[in-house]
């Protein structure tokens, strides 16, 4: 059984008595909880103000007395107002995130009928929010004279729906998690912001596996870093964030690399090897671009998702680990299920939460927000403020936002031509001339690749090809040019179809274009194959 602690205030008022053999005939709360014949009290975390502190070792002299085996530390936490609502949730708020909070080996309890009234209302606000990781504890008094000093407790739950001020204050929390999420950036894509705020109630109530799709640079590893690190402010994960890049690990060398192995159990293992699922206990597991695992390494990670146990290279004995997982994609797995390269139980088990991160070019309007950002980034990074003058500025915002735009790489492109035009900033001030050095530079990135009827040779029969009119060979030979530039048909679906997508009810366009394309004969292997 764990042991259990108790997280509370001492009582100014109820806890205090003249010292004589009288007190024990008075109910004092943090002393009658002590002596409950069912309720054992390993550690007492006593918080009092500096005025108290005689107080406090007047009572944790008599739980000595009357309950020997419970340790009590007292917890200096001085009010310049007990009764100032921001002031009391602040100082207690920032008490919990220092405090090393273990759920695994203790259990907690939060009493909250001691202190204030506001710092009662603080304790339920944390503990509610998973801030201090346990549950409600309230004591009574006895009834009656012949009741005695000990009392009764419960472990409670409020109703919610009567504290106008406590719902307010979780629908603060909740927008503080979003924007946490979004690393303080005041995103203006409605959608994304949608998915946002849907990710951050699944990161704070689900131990579930989470699975990030979308294009190559739109920021899956740094979102679920951010998960990960909202999951440990709200005391949810004690370990470490172990991010894999599944493409790096082939041939033998992934089993050992993600489960382990045991010396000798092949030609160089020269010791044994924990493997980065047993790095990843109690924390949270990254597995980015996920597709690319293999069948058998994909069975392992299944069984490890489900069970928590796993096999490591060479071993007799299975080992454990208690880790989160978060898998990233920029393919359709869908797809890789239909051509047998991914396991369709494992697909379903990782489908439970799956977000779309949109590509950089779906959510220009998030542009100018997220340059702000990557010039703060630039100068923590390089210990210089870079900024635009006005005129740069605009240059640079409407050409970044221009329909025509590109942005192949996503949020990698913008993050590397804020450092180039920061960099060759003349006196730390970004100029028009830099700005045009820099749009000629993305132009030329962006240009690559043919663009006229030629792209239809390989792919249709010339007699077919033939038969196509010239109006309609252009607007193919467009399609195929971006379909050869995307990694996936969901990701050349959004380029192509991104301005009639908002109107419609349905917006699969990974469908549409593949019927688009089979008008033609052509499948999107074979295309991805010439």
């Amino acid at each position: 059984m764990k042991p259990t602690v108790i997280l509370g205030f001492l009582g100014s008022t109820l806890d205090a008595s003249k010292m004589g053999p009288t007190r024990w005939n008075k109910w004092r709360p943090t002393v009658g909880m002590c002596m409950q014949e069912d309720l054992r009290v390993d550690r007492l975390e006593l918080i009092h103000g500096g005025i108290h502190e005689g107080l406090a070792r007047y009572i944790t002299s008599d739980i000595a007395g009357i309950s020997p085996e419970t340790e009590v530390k007292p917890r200096l936490l001085d009010f310049a107002d007990p009764w100032d609502f921001e002031e009391v949730y602040g100082k207690l708020l920032d008490f919990a995130r220092a405090y090393p909070f273990d759920p695994d080996a203790e259990d907690y309890l939060v009493h909250i009928s001691t202190g204030t009234h506001v710092a009662q209302i603080c304790l339920f606000l944390l503990t509610e929010a998973r801030y201090l990781p346990g549950r409600l504890l309230q004591t009574h008094p006895p009834r009656g004279q012949a009741g005695g000093c000990v009392g009764t407790w419960s472990v409670i739950d409020l109703d919610l729906s009567r504290y106008d001020s406590i719902a307010t204050r979780f629908a603060a929390a909740a927008a503080e998690g979003s924007s946490f999420l979004k690393s303080g950036i005041e995103t203006r894509n409605a959608a994304f912001n949608r998915m946002i705020d849907e990710i951050e109630q699944v990161a704070v109530r689900s131990r579930a596996p989470m699975l990030l799709m979308g294009p190559t640079g739109a920021g899956k590893s740094q979102l679920a870093r951010r998960i990960f690190e909202l999951k440990r402010l709200k005391h949810q994960v004690f370990g470490e964030f172990v991010e894999v890049n599944c493409a790096t690990l082939k041939g033998d060398s992934a089993m050992s690399a993600l489960f382990g192995h045991k010396k000798g159990a092949f030609t160089g293992a020269a010791a044994d090897r924990a493997g980065l699922l047993r790095a990843a206990d109690k924390g949270v597991l990254f597995l980015d671009e996920i597709g690319e695992l293999g069948l058998d390494e994909q069975a392992m990670i299944l069984r490890a998702i489900e069970e928590k146990r796993f096999l490591p290279v060479g071993a007799d004995k299975e080992a454990s680990s208690e880790f989160q997982l978060i898998a990233g994609t920029n393919c359709e797995l869908g797809a890789a299920v239909a051509a047998g390269t991914f396991r369709d139980d494992l697909f379903a088990r990782l489908n439970l939460w799956t977000f779309e991160l949109p590509a950089l070019r779906d959510r220009l309007e998030d542009i100018e927000p997220n340059l702000d950002y990557e010039l703060d980034r630039f100068a923590e990074r390089e210990g210089m403020r870079v900024s635009f003058n006005k005129e740069a500025r605009r240059a640079f915002l409407d050409f970044a936002t221009a329909p025509d735009a590109r942005w192949t790489g996503n949020f990698r492109d913008l993050a590397a031509c804020v450092t180039r035009m920061a960099t060759f900033a003349p006196s730390g001030r970004i100029d028009t001339a830099t700005v045009e050095a820099e749009k000629a530079r993305l132009k030329r990135f962006w240009s690559g690749g043919a663009s006229g009827p030629d792209t239809l040779d390989g792919l249709i029969d010339p007699a077919d090809a033939d038969a196509i009119d010239p109006f309609d060979r252009v607007q193919l030979a467009e399609v195929i040019r971006v379909c050869r530039r995307s990694r996936s048909l969901s990701e050349a679906g959004r380029t192509l179809f991104s301005a009639s997508r908002s109107r419609r009810s349905s917006s699969n366009d990974a469908d549409r274009l593949r019927k688009y394309l089979q008008r033609y004969g052509i499948d999107w292997a074979r295309l991805q194959a010439s």
